[in-house]
């Protein structure tokens, strides 16, 4: 088994969630989250928002930690486990623009019930359920600042 480890983000611009579309060689299409691969000597944050910026050009600042989800998946010859550790982020504006290297084709902000609905993974649905949910909290507390 292959232990792997990575960060993401739900991102947020005046109310709307950032989500990338991924199509992979006809393998793999679907709605998701910006997530990647801690590196070398890279703190869980610096990770998160690192991959956000690489995967969807967008510019964004942690505002919590949300928590983590885990999952296995079958490769040619083993099983990766995988930990993706995730916060709630503030977009500096609605910019976004897919990173074509990684096979993404498409990106945006979409209301909440919009967003939920694309994505994918069960698991990212509750992250992004979860998160929203404190969004909406620091924002009823005056947390929400831009």
């Amino acid at each position: 088994m292959i232990e792997a480890v990575s960060c993401g983000g739900v991102v947020i611009f005046r109310g709307k969630i950032l989500v990338l579309y991924k199509h992979f060689h006809n393998k793999y299409e679907g709605w998701v989250l910006p997530k990647g691969t801690v590196e070398e000597d890279e703190k869980y944050p610096e990770t998160a928002l690192r991959e956000v910026l690489e995967e969807s050009g967008a510019t964004a600042s942690i505002k919590k930690y949300i928590g983590k989800s885990q999952y296995t998946f079958n490769v040619p010859e083993d099983m990766v486990s995988k930990e993706v550790h995730w916060y709630l982020m503030m977009a500096d504006s609605y910019y976004s623009k897919p990173q074509r290297e990684e096979y993404f084709t498409d990106s945006g902000y979409y209301k909440y019930h919009e967003a939920y609905h694309l994505l994918k993974f069960p698991n990212e649905k509750q992250i992004l359920e979860k998160a929203y949910n404190e969004y909406l909290e620091m924002k009823k507390n005056n947390l929400w600042i831009k």
